[in-house]
C-alpha cells in the first residue's frame, strides 16, 4: 500500500466548512478503487493547515483512476473553494512501523 500525503492550506475562518467537506467527500473515497484508509489530521501550531493521508493499492489509483473520476470533481467542488493554496501531493511508502 502506498500513502497519498496532501498538505493543504485552508482559508482562515473556513476550517469547520472544509471539515465538513471532508466528511462528506469520505464515500467518495470509499467507493474508489484501490482506496482502503482516510484520515484528516489539523495543525496545532497553525490550525489552518491540515494534512489528509488516503491510503491506496497503487500510485496509479491515485493518479490515474480517482483524479480522472467524477468523484475527484465532487471531492474538489466540496472543499476546493476552501484552499487558501493549491495543494502539495506526495506518495510515500511505510517502510517501518513501530508501536
Amino acid at each position: 500500500m502506498i500513502f497519498e500525503i496532501a498538505e493543504l492550506t485552508i482559508k482562515p475562518g473556513l476550517e469547520a466548512e472544509f471539515e465538513i467537506g471532508v466528511q462528506r467527500a469520505a464515500p467518495l473515497f470509499q467507493r474508489a478503487r484501490g482506496c482502503r484508509s482516510l484520515a484528516l489530521e489539523r495543525g496545532i501550531e497553525d490550525p489552518t493547515r491540515y494534512r489528509l493521508v488516503v491510503g491506496w493499492d497503487t500510485v496509479e489509483d491515485h493518479t490515474v483512476h480517482f483524479r480522472s473520476s467524477p468523484d475527484f470533481q465532487a471531492w474538489r467542488s466540496l472543499v476546493g473553494h476552501c484552499f487558501a493554496a493549491p495543494p502539495q501531493v506526495v506518495h510515500t511508502q511505510q517502510v517501518l512501523l513501530a508501536f
